[in-house]
């Protein structure tokens, strides 16, 4: 079954690419020019690095602060946050997404100051979806009026029913409720409810209950993330030893359909691998994400995948912002940004990205939009032949029609197991044919900076 890691739609890297440190972007033999309605939008990501507590599972990129330096943080996103919106060719972002980290420990003033200088350098419509990843605390949810006064528009609420204090949560189950029903009242229809299965102890029955209760008071959107158990933290360490633990693969996938039906029971549609909503509230931001759109992201370990101005204007870049917030800090006062890894996507390795974070949707990859990125090869071409994938079609885990490709409702279950055939396949035919290139040369390599922007 696939693992279904937070945010893991935000921070995929594919397979095979590769990273150089310092700045430095790679030379490839080959490039391509992206169509220009690709360039002009970008949704932009804005993380907050601090936490009050490590929890036991967490591995991101998130700290327990030794002092407060919020108005020193606020500085240096608002910096980053203009730099990288002028090095980009962006015109327009079309959402706004603050996570982290805990980024309702930050006082609201900050997400005021941010989206004031996102909307000094461009356009920012009323439509704009401004998300917020809040921690159900009684603090947290006493911000949430002063946060929406701020911009924010859609809050993303983090729920675990029992066994919260042996994860390292600092909130009751109770506070979440409270939360959830404030968040409603401020924010109808635009409350998301992130709930964790796989947990230790948890049963198939235990989480069938949960859920079932957790729905009759939820908003209108709900994800679902599977514990995974991530070398270097605390309950990694616990499970190796046998002090705790988990689910088995077989348990958790039985949890996993267990969710989907019932979710489907009340009326959420599944739009992507661990998403549901109903009334048509859908995450944009996300959803932004699996489309393979532009993002920009800022704050410390942030990632963007966006084209640059200059050199050519042609290659998607992918960026890494430094990681370590003092040291991140630092680098933004310097140089107005902390970008530390800047990779130019070849053809190969942004196809790559489009088709994993494209699978990822029920509705999978029309043509269309395979064409956006791919415009002399397309799905049929790629994927018809491959006896691999037929035996994916006839065993009904893929389909490829004339709408496009996806995977059908069991298959979307195994789609780690899937998405390997597929990438395979894609790599053999892009290299095995060759590709009118565009791109800009100097004596047949492709423009290299050796200093990033």
């Amino acid at each position: 079954m696939i693992k279904l890691t937070c945010r893991a739609a935000g921070r995929v890297l594919c397979p095979g690419l590769r990273c150089f440190s310092g700045g430095e972007v790679t030379e490839h033999a080959s490039g391509w020019i992206q169509s220009p309605h690709l360039t002009e939008q970008a949704s932009l990501y804005v993380h907050w690095p601090y936490c009050l507590r490590r929890c036991s599972y967490c591995n991101f990129n998130k700290y327990i602060p030794k002092k407060n330096n919020d108005h020193i943080m606020t500085k240096c996103l608002q910096w980053e946050t203009d730099t990288l919106l002028q090095l980009s060719q962006v015109s327009c972002i079309t959402s706004v997404f603050f996570g982290g980290g805990t980024p309702s420990l930050t006082h609201p003033s900050t997400i005021a100051a941010i989206l004031e200088t996102l909307s000094k350098r461009m356009s920012l419509s009323d439509e704009a979806e401004i998300t917020l990843e809040v921690n159900p605390t009684p603090a947290g949810m006493s911000k949430l009026d002063d946060f929406v006064r701020a911009g924010v528009n859609r809050f993303s609420i983090g729920v675990q029913d029992e066994d919260l204090k042996s994860l390292g949560r600092d909130h009751s189950s109770q506070e979440a409720l409270k939360t959830i029903e404030e968040a409603r009242r401020l924010c109808p229809g635009r409350v998301s409810v992130d709930i964790m299965f796989g947990r230790p102890k948890q049963t198939v029955e235990s989480w069938e209950k949960e859920l079932s209760e957790l729905l009759r008071i939820c908003d209108d959107h709900v994800s679902l993330y599977q514990l995974t158990l991530e070398r270097g933290t605390q309950l990694f360490k616990q499970v190796q030893c046998g002090e705790v633990t988990v689910p088995a693969e077989d348990v958790t996938a039985e949890m996993y359909q267990c969710a989907r039906k019932t979710l489907q029971q009340h009326g959420f549609l599944q739009y992507e691998v661990s998403n549901f909503a109903r009334h048509n509230s859908v995450s944009h931001h996300n959803m932004s994400y699996w489309r393979g759109k532009q993002y920009i992201g800022v704050g410390p370990g942030a990632h963007g995948r966006f084209v640059p101005l200059g050199e050519g204007g042609v290659f998607r870049e992918a960026r890494t912002q430094t990681l370590e917030p003092d040291v991140w800090i630092r680098e933004v006062q310097q140089r107005g940004h902390g970008t530390r890894r800047r990779i130019q996507l070849s053809r190969l390795e942004l196809l790559q990205e489009v088709l994993v974070m494209g699978m990822r949707k029920t509705r999978g990859i029309s043509h269309k939009h395979w064409e956006l990125f791919s415009p002399e090869m397309g799905l049929c071409e790629i994927f018809g032949a491959s006896m691999d994938v037929q035996q994916l079609v006839q065993s009904g885990q893929l389909i490829l029609d004339d709408r496009g490709l996806c995977c059908s409702w069991d298959g979307l279950a195994l789609l780690d197991s899937i998405l390997p055939t597929l990438l395979v396949e894609l790599e053999r035919q892009i290299l095995q044919k060759p590709h009118r290139d565009h791109s800009v040369f100097t004596d047949g390599q492709t423009k290299k900076t050796s200093n990033p922007q």
